[in-house]
């Protein structure tokens, strides 16, 4: 076959292979509409333990699917599950949605994390527990924790332990203007006011460490 005068060649002579790679990707995602709908009630290390709704007894260890990307997976998330959803021992399922957040719950910046976080999402509720003595209660933290609930659509709850040692009147009476739900405890008589105030609700905790 003779060769072609290249002086003679144009466009329509140009043959182009096209490669592997150049069929555009779809952006549609699964929608995983049989997901099974869980809690997350612990995260370790890349892994989230869920609590099934339909079998809260059911415990799941997961993963977070490569679809999420980076979605930040706490504590109280409402997630869809696929995969091995048996909870047995050395199975794992993926998270593939969060749903929308009713609350935040979320821990600010300080000179171990530069960056504000959710640390619990979709409570009801925060019980601050403070003790009245032994330590002697600190007004700064409890006010923090006020902040985090008002600005998170949390109700705070504060819990006032070891009243045996110390009157609350003069704590309660701080706070009184801003009509908080409170509990004062002490350890010679039972926490039934406790237990009937966490019965039922998706409730958080948190207390001071010393």
């Amino acid at each position: 076959m003779a060769a072609r005068d290249w002086r003679r060649l144009d466009e329509s002579d140009v043959r182009v292979r096209p490669g592997r790679g150049s069929r555009p990707r779809s952006k549609r995602r699964p929608e995983h509409a049989d997901a099974a709908r869980a809690m997350v009630i612990a995260v370790d290390r890349g892994r989230w333990t869920c609590a099934v709704d339909d079998d809260p007894e059911r415990v799941v260890t997961a993963m977070r699917a490569r679809e999420l990307g980076r979605t930040p997976v706490v504590v109280g998330d409402q997630v869809g599950l696929v995969g091995d959803v048996s909870g047995k021992t050395d199975t794992l399922a993926r998270i593939v949605r969060v749903e929308q957040r009713s609350s935040v719950l979320r821990r600010t910046a300080d000179d171990t994390d530069p960056f504000e976080r959710v640390v619990v999402a979709n409570a009801e509720q925060l019980l601050i527990v403070t003790a009245l003595a032994d330590p002697p209660p600190r007004t700064g933290f409890i006010d923090r924790c006020l902040v985090a609930c008002y600005a998170g659509g949390l109700l705070p709850v504060l819990c006032l332990t070891k009243a045996d040692l110390a009157d609350p009147a003069q704590l309660l009476d701080r706070y009184a203007d801003l009509d908080v739900p409170t509990l004062v405890t002490r350890h010679d008589e039972d926490s039934l006011p406790l237990s009937g105030t966490v019965d039922g609700r998706v409730s958080a905790l948190v207390g001071r460490h010393w």
